[in-house]
């Protein structure tokens, strides 16, 4: 889905776009939306995997780096001695779970991209129903849970929420779905949470500090360096331009932008237009980890990918939020 103009907020010109008559006729679809949130997480009598259960979360739809986020952490509880692994909804996959993502043998048709992306680098696990993924994941001897999302969903108790919150544009228009980006109210999700991490650069949002909750300051932070040759950029993710950004930060030569939906599922002819716009330009192609394994194999092979990690300017801080999970942790 792509965003639509009139969810930007703050000084963005894209925020004036919807008419009063739009505004009008979406409002009560976000009653009635919230309605059922509030209703379900009240009548909610959350039910534990047995194992600890961290869930990386955010409050507004698109992303706000929940995936690099959920990356970070299970790293972290790895450096404990255990065998921590991710868990994912499997969005856009086909494939209900829960099972466990093995690169060599499922792909983003079947599992979807980011737990095929977080598969790259540890484990990872999907499951349509989060109890019963995560119950089947501590069955198999996962000793702690990184829930990618899932903060709006109440079925699985969570021991540590963190909620991932973009820096630059923390919560558009402040509207909650369809009038807006926001899954629910932002006091609301604050106050179910644990603590925040924001990420990138932007100042500190009013509502993160009224709730008094420890907040953590993070970046997306380039893994490899920038290729050293005229490149034409392109990304399907929840904000095109944050990536577009990040490699001009890291010195890419970005002859041309060219941004898709979140999750877009490349065809041939997004690949023949990508690839007009390259020769036209001289350039090479580039695009996020995440949008590369929904590429074509015959495609992977030819596009540069431009991996980023999340890193945190407090590690200590990180720490101190997922330690006294596992106090009895091996060393």
């Amino acid at each position: 889905m792509k965003a639509p103009a009139f969810w930007a907020g703050g000084l963005d010109p894209r925020s004036r776009e919807a008419a009063p008559l739009t505004r009008a006729l979406l409002t009560p679809l976000s009653w009635l939306y919230l309605a059922g949130l509030r209703r379900k997480l009240a009548d909610a009598a959350p039910e534990t995997a047995n194992v600890p259960v961290i869930c990386i979360g955010n409050l507004t739809a698109g992303g706000a780096g929940k995936t690099p986020v959920s990356e970070a952490v299970r790293e972290r509880i790895n450096a404990l001695g255990l065998r921590a692994a991710t868990l994912s909804r499997g969005h856009g996959g086909r494939e209900r779970g829960p099972l466990k993502v093995e690169p060599a043998r499922h792909d983003y048709r079947s599992v979807g991209d980011e737990p095929l992306l977080l598969a790259a680098s540890g484990e990872a696990w999907i499951g349509r129903e989060r109890l019963q993924a995560a119950r089947a994941m501590a069955a198999d001897g996962v000793q702690a849970i990184v829930m990618d999302d899932g903060h709006q969903n109440p079925s699985l108790h969570k021991d540590l929420t963190l909620i991932v919150i973009d820096a630059g544009d923390p919560f558009g228009n402040g509207r909650v779905l369809p009038c807006g980006p926001l899954r629910e109210p932002v006091a609301e999700g604050l106050a179910r949470a644990d603590a925040a991490i924001l990420m990138g650069d932007g100042a500190m949002p009013a509502e993160v500090a009224a709730s008094g909750k420890p907040v953590l300051r993070a970046r997306l932070e380039p893994s490899r360096p920038a290729p050293l040759v005229p490149l034409v950029a392109f990304a399907g993710i929840g904000r095109p331009q944050k990536f577009f950004d990040t490699l001009k930060a890291a010195g890419a030569d970005i002859r041309d932008e060219v941004p898709f939906a979140d999750h877009h599922p490349y065809t041939d002819s997004d690949i023949r237009m990508l690839d007009e716009i390259a020769r036209r330009d001289g350039a090479m192609l580039i695009t996020t980890s995440k949008d590369h394994v929904r590429l074509p194999l015959r495609d992977q092979r030819r596009v540069q990918v431009f991996p980023v990690r999340a890193q945190f300017s407090d590690i200590a801080a990180l720490d101190a939020l997922i330690a006294p999970l596992f106090k009895s942790a091996p060393r």
